[in-house]
């Protein structure tokens, strides 16, 4: 699994849809998830420290967390099928946890008012993030196949009579 962070809220040029993207901790990694007008308002609330002058939902679910002595764990997204995400929240009380499962938009939107963090399975970053240095990407690769183009077995055999 990878942690990922809220980068913030953009709108697709084409749909003007918005979507929340979310960045790994090298900031090299982007997912991007459709989501609707009303999540992306919920989500970048948090974002910008606006309070709503009455409880929205999301901050409904952490007031009725916090009055049962609960907390949210942790947020897995943990699956894209057919252009759709899924993710699961993990709320804990002592001991016991339980993994519900959740429309992303709401677990990232619960995640950033509870300071949970936010975790996406390996497989679904694989399918679905995008780079978001494309240059950096490439010059990584370029500096990667220089370094294997420069080494030979020989060096492995120094090195390991050097250990």
């Amino acid at each position: 699994m990878i942690e990922m962070n809220v980068a913030g809220i953009a709108v697709d040029a084409g749909t003007r849809n918005p979507m929340v993207l979310l960045r790994d901790s090298s900031q090299r990694r982007q997912l991007p998830i459709f989501i609707s007008h009303e999540q992306a308002r919920a989500i970048q609330m948090v974002l910008e420290n606006e309070r709503a002058s009455r409880p929205m939902t999301h901050d409904l679910i952490v007031n009725m967390l916090s009055a049962w002595d609960m907390t949210l764990q942790r947020v897995v997204i943990h699956a894209l099928r057919d252009n759709t995400f899924y993710a699961v929240m993990t709320v804990g009380k002592g001991d016991k946890k339980k993994e519900l499962d959740a429309r992303p938009s709401d677990a990232i939107s619960v995640a950033l008012r509870t300071n949970a963090p936010i975790w996406v399975m390996e497989e679904v970053v694989l399918d679905a993030a995008m780079p978001v240095d494309r240059d950096a990407d490439a010059a990584e690769k370029e500096a990667f196949h220089d370094f294997l183009s420069d080494i030979s077995p020989a060096d492995f055999a120094e090195r390991g009579r050097s250990i």
